[in-house]
Order: C-alpha cells, then structure tokens, then sequence
C-alpha cells in the first residue's frame, strides 16, 4: 500500500500525456508561424541572385538554386515534421529554462545590461546611429574588384616581344625564359609556346609567348613564401631587354579573352579609322598611364612594326623575257610557301606532302632575289630579273570592333584593388590633353567592364531585396510597424559586415554582394524570432491586467518587455550560434575556391554579430517606445497574433 502511495505520488508530478501534445501544439502554433515566415524571408532575399548575368550569374546560380530548395523544404518541415519529431522526443521530466546553469549565467549577464538599454535610451540610439553613419565613409573606403581572384595553383607567364622577331630568336627567348623560371625552387613544371598552332581559333602572333607554370605543393615551398612573392621573384629574374612581361593565370586568361578580347586584367581599347594613329594614340595612352599606382606589366598592343615580304612585278620585264604573272606567283608559291605534290596515307589518316625550296635558300632577301625563273626565250633568269623583293612594314595584326580598327594598352593590377586603380587611371587620361584627335574615343575593357556590369545590376538587386523582405514581414505580422521593428536590423548588419571585410582585408566585390544579401535575410530571422517573444510578453500582460491605459503602466510595459527579452534568451542565442558555426570554419578552410568562398562569408559572420546584437539590445527598447505610443496614443496596445 506504501509502495502504490509513492508511486502515485511521483506520477502525479508528471503532466498526462494529453496535455503534453496541448503544450507542444501550443508551442509550434507560437513559434512555427514565424520561423516559416523567416525562412520564406530568407527563400525571397536570396532569389534576385538569379538576375545576376555574366560570368557572375554563372558562378552564384548554383549557389542560389541549392540554397533555395533547401530552405524550401526547410520552411515545409517547421510547420509539418518538426512538431510531429517533437512530440516523439520531448518526453519525460523537463528541467525549466532557469534551471539550465548556461541559461543562468546568460541571463544574469544579459538582464542588468537590458535593463541599462531601457533606462538610458537616448544614449543607446545615439550609439547604434553613430555606428551606423561611421560604416557609410568605411564601405566607400573599401576597394573593388569584379569577383575575388581564384587561385588556380598554376601562373600563366606572357611575354610580348617585338612584332617582327624571327622564328629562331623567338624559340630562343622561349627557352631562355624556360631555364630560368624552373630555376626557382617552387616551380614543378614549365611548359611553353609561342606562336599559335594551325587553328582559328587561336589568334596568336609569333611574337606573343605563353607559358604555363605548374608549382610545387604548398609544403615544398621556402618558409613565408606566398604565389606573390614567387611572380615578383620571376619577374625580377626575367627582365629581357625588348621583352615586355605579363603575369596571369590559364582559366582566368581564357575567360578574359573570349569575354573582352583583353588577355590582361584592364585593357584600354583606342578607336579609329587609321592603325598608325591608333598607335600613335596608344603610346601617349601609355605615357599617361606610366606611374598609376596598382600598374602593372603596362605595354601597347602592336598595331605596326609587322615584316611583309612583297614582291612587286615589274610587267615591261616580264613581256621582254616572255613570262606572266601567274609565272611569277606560281613560282613564288611553291618555292617560299609549298605546293602540295600529293598524299601520304597512314592507317586513317591522310597528310599531304608540299615542297618548298630549303631554309637557306629563303632566309633573306637576297637569296630569295635568286629563286630561278624558267624563261622561254632566255632559259633561265633570277626572279630580281622581273620583280623588286623588299621588307616592307605593317600591321603584325588588324584588330576590329564595332566596325572600327581598335588598338589596345593592356596591363594587369597589382598590390591594389581594381575599382580604385582604373577610376585614378581614368581621371589621369581626363585631365590629360591632346590625347584624343578628331574621330578617336577609348573604351575601357576586362575586368573592369565585368566591374561596372556587376555594380550597375547589383545597385537595382540591392533594393528590390529590401523590399521583398518588407513586404514578407508584413504578411507575417499583418502590421506595418511590426515589419519595420524587423526590417531595422538590416541596416545594423551592415555594420558588422563592413567592419569584418575592413579587418580581413578583402575587397567589394559581387561575392561580398551575394553575402550581404544572405545576411540580410539570417538578420531578419532573428529579429522575428525576438519580436514573436515580446508579442507573446505583451499578450501575456493584457490577459493579467487587461487592455487600457487605466490599468497598464510604464513600469508594466518596461517589465514585460525584459521578461520577453530576457526569459527567451536561449532560442535567440541559438538561432545566432547556428549560423556562425556553419560559417566561421570556411574562414580557416583551404584549398582551391576557399578566396572566393571567403569573401561571402566575411560579411555574414561580422553581421550576424552586430544585428544579433542589435537585436538583443536595440531592438526591446524600440518595442518599448512603440508600445508606450500605441498606449498614450490609442490608450490600449495593438496585439499581433504570434500563432496561426
């Protein structure tokens, strides 16, 4: 009989099952709402990165479409399975929020400091305010970049010599180049070309070289060593007079030329009907240039300076010797250039066999002055007999765009942020005079076409992000006021992020805008998770004393708000905790991506702490003076439902 008395005793303590289900329904009904409405927020703020284009939309659509269906099943599985597994799990004997010695400690640290907020509530705005307007001058001082440089664990090394060289001193730079970069420890394998192969695709002259350097594992590298120092080491040890250096990687390359038709970083297209002005043009384009902090491997694009071989036929010869001119060019041809005589054929494979006279018999002018004609009536005579045979000068290439010539000066940027170094380039060349003649304009290609593209869309993307996320919370809240107590911590965010990029060195760039525009929504869930608690606080306190300005007071209202701030720490400190342990790792993470990886998580970091702690502090005390109006003004507060 004793024993049964304890045993029912220690039962009766514990809730019966179908209050436990009320509980857990309750609870899902007060929170689910709007954490399914935060994770809609973060769904919308994050889908006007489908509009970005280019090589930026190809990059972060991925991104985008991954993030979006998964906080699509995210927001699903709050409002269906989430309180379904909970009803599973949370059974037996709770321990209540107090009794939690973390929950204790977080709560005794952050009650006096809430309780300060509310009492010295001017000097607590004016702080927020000021940290607000210091960030303005901060973000326009950072630099910018199109999107941050990958390293690809590789250096593409490009050289530009003089248009007319030779074959042989072309071949022989190239391997003097080769011996000297694999002289440098780090350095794996060299592997260069120069020239182009028998392709229309790659438009390549004789006197552009490429060379791709493969590097050694980070590892095997001298101590302190960084890929800078090593293209500086390279490039103090390849200085070849007539041989101007450019250093950049393989994909980026590619990506540069096929984009832009610029091979380097920035190129400075010049325009024009004439390609010996455009040179002209292009080389005092230069001079101006020439001393640009952040310049680097600056060089003009060779319109002239090309080698032609003509051979002009001189035709009251040709009739004395009894000759014609396709006696001449046929002769011409297949001596220097080589006529096909047949095929070879090799399994499946079919080559043609040309002949042409020897190398020494066509290396110079005056051999080629002797190449035999066969006359009718005189037998044979040199070629010097019927035609002159000169070098004459001309354009190593013709370069059009936009049914114009173009010419280019080209150079790569270095120990600076782009943004800042072609906007002093570009102020240089307008204060710059008798540059331009009558009928010659410049564009301004690359990266930094990439650049504006970016910025010009993401100016459009960034407000049309606000107010999507606006317009989420109204519909959450179903009040106006309640959206903009959400929305206020956006710009508070910002502070965070721009302070983190400052600190970590980086650059704006759109991966830093893909960034911001994520923190965006993770700063408004946290801010509807702490303003559902102050709701719930308020409708707590109307059904104790009731709805009116006779029974309310100040002292009430500032309790309750503390209770609502202060009693629900812990879910608000979590939702923080998840996204900063989700994203604090990739800063220490390594490998090829993580430089463009980084500078997305930078902002995101450094604003989940300043808007959590916005939030947490800020937020209560604006709640508080919104709710002390709505009382002297209407002499009762407005309660939004913080369930269904």
């Amino acid at each position: 009989m004793n024993w049964f008395k304890k045993k029912n005793k220690k039962t009766a303590t514990w809730i019966s099952e179908e209050e436990r289900l009320k509980i857990i329904e309750q609870s899902s009904k007060q929170v689910s709402r709007g954490v399914f409405f935060a994770t809609v927020i973060i769904i919308t703020s994050f889908l006007p990165v489908f509009m970005l284009t280019g090589q930026e939309g190809k990059l972060f659509h991925p991104l985008a479409y991954t993030k979006t269906f998964i906080m699509i099943v995210d927001a699903l599985l709050v409002i269906t399975l989430a309180p379904v597994l909970i009803s599973f799990f949370m059974k037996g004997k709770f321990r209540p929020d107090h009794a939690n010695p973390v929950n204790r400690i977080l709560e005794r640290i952050y009650e006096p400091i809430i309780r300060t907020v509310l009492k010295w509530r001017k000097t607590t705005l004016a702080i927020n305010i000021i940290a607000l307007v210091i960030t303005i001058p901060l973000l326009k001082s950072l630099g910018t970049e199109f999107m941050p440089p990958l390293d690809e664990q590789s250096i593409l090394f490009m050289p530009v010599t003089l248009p007319d060289v030779s074959n042989a001193e072309a071949k022989r730079i190239l391997q003097v180049q080769d011996k000297i970069i694999k002289s440098v420890p780090e350095v794996d394998k060299v592997l260069g070309k120069a020239g182009r192969a028998s392709t229309a695709t790659d438009n390549s002259p004789i006197s552009m070289i490429e060379t791709i350097i493969m590097l050694k594992p980070k590892s095997a590298w001298r101590p302190g060593l960084t890929k800078k120092d090593i293209v500086n080491e390279l490039d103090a040890k390849l200085q070849i007079p007539g041989v101007v250096n450019g250093w950049t990687q393989p994909i980026i390359n590619r990506i540069n030329m096929l984009a832009t038709g610029i091979r380097t970083d920035v190129g400075v297209k010049v325009y024009g009907q004439n390609l010996d002005s455009i040179a002209s043009v292009s080389e005092r384009v230069k001079k101006v240039l020439e001393g640009t902090k952040g310049i680097a491997d600056l060089y003009v694009e060779p319109v002239t300076g090309g080698k032609y071989l003509t051979i002009n036929v001189r035709r009251a010869d040709l009739s004395r010797y009894g000759l014609n001119v396709d006696d001449v060019n046929q002769t011409v041809e297949t001596s220097l250039g080589g006529s096909t005589i047949g095929n070879t054929i090799e399994g499946r494979q079919r080559f043609s066999i040309a002949v042409r006279l020897a190398q020494e018999y066509r290396n110079s002018v005056e051999r080629i002055k002797r190449i035999p004609l066969v006359s009718p009536a005189f037998g044979e005579i040199p070629l010097s007999a019927v035609a002159d045979v000169a070098f004459e000068d001309g354009p190593p290439m013709i370069n059009s765009e936009n049914a114009m010539l173009r010419g280019a000066v080209l150079f790569n940027v270095r120990d600076r942020d782009l943004g800042s170094t072609v906007t002093e380039a570009i102020q240089k060349m307008s204060q710059a005079k008798g540059v331009l003649p009558q009928g010659y304009y410049l564009e301004w290609s690359g990266q930094y076409e990439n650049l504006i593209r970016g910025q010009q869309t993401l100016l459009w993307i960034a407000p049309i992000v606000l107010v999507i996320i606006f317009f989420s919370l109204y519909f959450a809240f179903h009040s106006i006021r309640e959206a903009f107590l959400s929305l206020i911590t956006v710009p508070f965010a910002l502070i965070g992020g721009a302070y983190m990029i400052w600190i970590w060195g980086a650059n704006l760039s759109v991966a830093v805008a893909v960034g911001f525009i994520a923190l965006f929504g993770i700063a408004v869930e946290t801010g509807i998770v702490m303003v559902i608690y102050l709701n719930d606080a308020m409708k707590q306190l109307v059904t104790e004393k009731g709805n009116s300005s006779g029974t309310i007071t100040r002292e009430d209202l500032r309790q309750y708000v503390i209770h609502g701030a202060a009693k629900r720490l812990r879910p608000k400190l979590m939702t923080v905790c998840v996204s900063l342990f989700g994203l604090v790792p990739v800063l220490w993470a390594s490998g090829v991506g993580t430089d463009v990886m980084k500078p997305i998580v930078l902002p995101m970091i450094g604003g989940v702490l300043t808007s959590s702690t916005h939030i947490l502090l800020v937020t209560p005390l604006i709640f508080l003076m919104t709710k002390e109006y709505e009382l002297r003004k209407y002499g009762k507060l407005e309660i939004h439902e913080t369930g269904h």
